[in-house]
């Protein structure tokens, strides 16, 4: 793999996309040939090489790599991000050259506040190299990437090459196309599979206890629940050894560290268990990262998705999942970080936990959903499927805001040029030249104020669009939270959302241990504590579940209609399964689509995500309360009956266009609110249009059931 991509690279200047697997080498297989690249050039002012990563640790990781490389070729290596030294920045900005690693908001920065530098910097860029491609192929993040990579390129005389890294990619010829809009086909493809470590797989069933205990109070009163038990699987099979254990949220995180540290305490040995999340202080994080990589102390990180991206913290032993894979492009990826050394196995755990059934528990209780969606993962890793990216609902929201950056940016544009500029072509198609004059129409009606027009055609920034692109957080597309920042004797501990109400006196569960607030500054938003017996939990982020794809879910069926040997489960969760695959016979799901719960109707479509989202506004069209769920929709005071009557009596599904007046949920991201609904709509139906030909299919498989 580093000798093809060696060849692409050097003897051409085609686009590369190099797909391997986690540890294949996929670094050096893309930055030796670069920097020798680099290393050849002569007297020519600007960056070389612009490496972009979706994480500041990840900047830092490959800093510590290359800097010597770099040093040994007398190439300036500088690393370019919020937490990154000013001496190397200043450096840079007296002599453009060499290799500058970056995140996509520092790049908007500059864009933002200093053009001119910025045009210095990357006006005679070589390559453009981006990690972890696949982190950008959707969301709001990647979007933003790929216009700032358009306003880069419109710096240059040609367009820099792309390298662009990925362990997890679904769909090899849309990530060329998203390197390449112009020619995807041109792009250079190296893929490589490599050979996989023996696998060690075991999922572990847990039931929670009939007593709703409230699990955020981090003292000893907490009656045992399912997490107390699975830490005590965890703390007697983790000690020892360098582990991961993914918890999904930050309360998680906070809950099950918490209980790993306090089995430490009582057996009166060195804790080896410690928290990683986005809400932690950077010295904390990389302090744990630090130690995992040395690898002298025996650590396990129990983390949100923190750790789940290319960091190099050495090999690990095991990998733990709590609660069931929800994406195989992440499992693939965490699994990646197990069984590096030659001939060690990758060893992954899962645990679920799954509610008391009483005799009145609902339709989705009884088929225990998570222990059969964590089937369906293992059955989908196993035959190797990743899935591809889909649509993109961050579109309207990334239109905003690089229309007032790039209004900034150039002090003022036409609409024809902004939009060929920012918009066109992909990932952009659906922002036609149409939607787009919508767009800006929406941005400077009086209710919004982002933008206004001169008389000869150029936007400007109107008064709410300066107040929002001076404010220090514009540069991230992303909403980010007013919080309350911890300390502990002079020492940052990390932040917690202002939502939290604190005072002195109160008690918190956070970093792992428990903390009593001594002191609140209101002003500077500093809240000082210091240990104490007792704890809770705050409040972190809103959860939103992970999108789920339609071959995940149709996979689940299988799971329920087969009763398929699965040797990795322990004696619980094969319980749980075989209860699940009862339910299903019981309730004759091979062929019956609506079951009645209660004054309710479920709608089992067993599809992914997006197409349950696009049959409930179906569903509300007809005028029926709805909601979505991981295996279809819940019809509010429908009978089975009443639900078969609306479905049988449509020949055609309804156009996107018919149903969007019947969404719920057109604003989801940071600046949507700005926006009207017809404008939020057209986007909504642009992108929901594609589902049709499958929309169709489901139809004509319900009405025949």
């Amino acid at each position: 793999m580093q000798e093809a991509a060696g060849t692409a690279i050097l003897q051409s200047d085609d686009d590369v996309l190099i797909a391997a697997e986690t540890a294949a080498g996929k670094t050096e297989a893309a930055f030796l040939p670069l920097l020798t690249n680099a290393a050849r050039r002569e007297d020519e002012a600007g960056l070389a090489i612009l490496y972009i990563s979706p994480l500041k640790a990840l900047i830092n990781d490959q800093y510590r790599r290359m800097s010597g490389l770099c040093d040994a070729l007398d190439l300036q290596c500088v690393r370019w991000h919020g937490d990154a030294p000013q001496s190397g920045k200043n450096r840079l900005r007296r002599n453009p050259s060499g290799l500058a690693l970056i995140t996509p908001e520092s790049i908007e920065a500059m864009l933002l506040r200093r053009p001119g530098e910025a045009k210095r910097l990357f006006g005679n860029l070589d390559a453009i190299l981006i990690d972890e491609l696949h982190a950008f192929m959707n969301g709001a993040r990647g979007l933003h990437l790929a216009s700032l990579l358009r306003r880069v390129d419109d710096f240059a005389d040609g367009r820099a090459r792309r390298i662009g890294l990925s362990a997890t990619l679904g769909d090899l010829g849309q990530a060329a196309r998203w390197l390449n809009p112009q020619d995807g086909g041109s792009v250079k493809i190296i893929a490589e599979e490599g050979s996989r470590p023996e696998l060690r797989l075991q999922v572990r069933g847990y039931v929670e206890p009939p007593v709703d205990d409230c699990g955020d109070r981090l003292d000893q009163s907490v009656v045992p629940d399912a997490l107390s038990e699975i830490g005590d699987h965890l703390f007697a099979r983790m000690r020892g050894n360098n582990n991961l254990v993914f918890a999904g949220s930050r309360r998680n995180v906070e809950a099950l560290s918490w209980r790993l540290t306090r089995r430490a305490e009582e057996a009166g040995v060195p804790n080896e268990f410690f928290p990683h999340h986005g809400s932690l202080s950077k010295e904390l994080r990389e302090d744990l990262e630090l130690r995992l990589k040395q690898g002298e102390l025996p650590t396990t990180a129990v983390a949100t998705t923190t750790l789940e991206l290319g960091i190099d913290i050495g090999s690990v032993h095991s990998v733990v999942q709590l609660g069931p894979p929800r994406s195989l492009a992440g499992l693939r990826q965490r699994l990646g970080r197990s069984g590096r050394r030659e001939g060690a196995a990758a060893i992954l755990r899962i645990y679920l936990r799954e509610r008391h059934l009483l005799p009145d528990s609902g339709v989705l209780d009884r088929l225990r959903v998570d222990t059969a969606l964590a089937c369906a993962a293992i059955d989908l890793l196993l035959q190797g499927f990743i899935e591809a990216p889909s649509g993109n609902p961050a579109l309207a929201t990334v239109a905003v805001h690089q229309t007032l950056s790039a209004i900034v940016e150039r002090g003022g544009m036409r609409p024809a040029a902004m939009h060929r500029l920012l918009f066109g072509g992909y990932p952009f198609d659906d922002i036609s030249p149409s939607i787009f004059a919508d767009l800006l129409r929406a941005m400077a009606s009086a209710e919004s104020e982002l933008i206004e027009q001169a008389p000869d055609g150029t936007l400007m920034l109107g008064r709410i669009g300066e107040r929002l692109t001076t404010a220090h957080d514009f540069y991230a597309v992303f909403e980010t939270q007013d919080e309350w920042r911890l300390v502990h004797g002079g020492r940052a501990l990390g932040t917690i959302p202002l939502s939290n109400a604190v005072g002195t006196g109160s008690i918190l569960g956070f970093a792992g241990k428990r903390w009593r607030v001594t002191s609140v500054d209101d002003r500077s938003k500093v809240v000082e504590v210091m240990p104490h017996p007792a704890g809770v939990i705050p409040r972190f982020e809103t959860l939103t579940s992970e999108a789920l794809d339609d071959r995940l879910v149709s996979q689940v069926r299988q799971v329920f209609a087969m009763a398929a040997p699965r040797p990795y489960l322990d004696e619980v969760a094969a319980s749980l399964l075989r209860e699940g695959q009862a339910a299903y016979r019981e309730l004759g799901l091979d062929r019956e689509r609506f079951v009645r719960e209660g004054n309710d109707t479920l709608v089992l479509t067993w599809r992914g995500t997006a197409l349950n989202d696009l049959f409930s506004a179906f569903f509300r069209a007809a005028g029926l309360e709805c909601e979505t769920h991981d295996l279809g929709l819940t019809l509010a005071d429908t009978s089975p009956d009443e639900a078969r009557a609306i479905v049988r009596r449509v020949e055609t599904f309804p156009t996107a266009a018919d149903l969007s007046p019947f969404v719920e949920t057109l604003r989801q991201h940071r600046f949507d609110p700005y926006l009207d609904d017809d404008v939020l709509a057209r986007l909504w139906i642009c992108r929901n249009e594609r589902l049709k030909g499958a929309a169709q299919q489901l139809l004509s498989e319900i009405q025949s059931a």
